[in-house]
């Protein structure tokens, strides 16, 4: 099980919030709002916030904006990820993804079935990285955001946890997690015999 040490230095993240959304403004988007607070409280900076239509281009042409800006390190999307036809956040991220978090949708999926049962089945919730940029996309709920900032992100996104984070892929200053290091230690084979490289 995931734990935090508290002797490893806490590293800030740059983090992008984005609602995806035909009806909210900023007087009225909790979710963004949620994360918003989330990241600050948990020691992060926000470096930019937006809400745009639920239209896959807009979507698409925020997050390449942000993953092609220097200093942004993880984006989080939230809204869209449901099965009417006009959430289409998955479409507008995944051709943009050098890497998919497959783990990300999954353990978001098995935390949230505690609270809505089969529901869950019905979020598309999905992470990537590209460019060096984590990607992370949301139900559009305030609750469903606070189950994955609370339950995934808020560790996942802490250089203290171990036995790993995705900081270091991102902040290339911070320690890599120890499953990412390179080992120096011979790797043995059957009956005690060195392997050779």
């Amino acid at each position: 099980m995931a734990h935090v040490h508290v002797d490893a230095p806490f590293v800030p993240l740059n983090l992008a919030v984005l609602t995806v959304s035909d009806t909210r403004d900023f007087d009225y988007d909790g979710s963004g709002d949620l994360l918003s607070t989330r990241l600050v409280e948990a020691g992060h900076w926000r470096g930019d916030r937006r809400i745009v239509a639920d239209d896959i281009y807009r979507i698409r042409a925020v997050v390449s904006e942000w993953i092609a800006r220097d200093g942004i390190h993880a984006v989080l999307v939230n809204g869209g990820t449901g099965f009417t036809p006009r959430d289409t956040t998955p479409e507008a991220l995944v051709p943009l993804f050098d890497k998919t978090i497959e783990g990300f949708g999954e353990l978001f999926r098995q935390i949230s079935h505690a609270d809505i049962g089969t529901s869950t089945v019905q979020s598309r919730a999905i992470g990537g990285v590209a460019n060096r940029t984590l990607m992370f996309a949301l139900p559009g709920s305030p609750r469903a955001c606070a189950t994955a900032w609370d339950g995934i992100l808020a560790s996942q996104l802490d250089a203290r946890t171990r036995p790993c984070n995705f900081v270091a892929m991102v902040r290339p200053d911070a320690a890599p997690c120890a499953s990412r290091q390179p080992t120096t230690t011979p790797v043995t084979a059957e009956h005690g015999e060195e392997k050779q490289p």
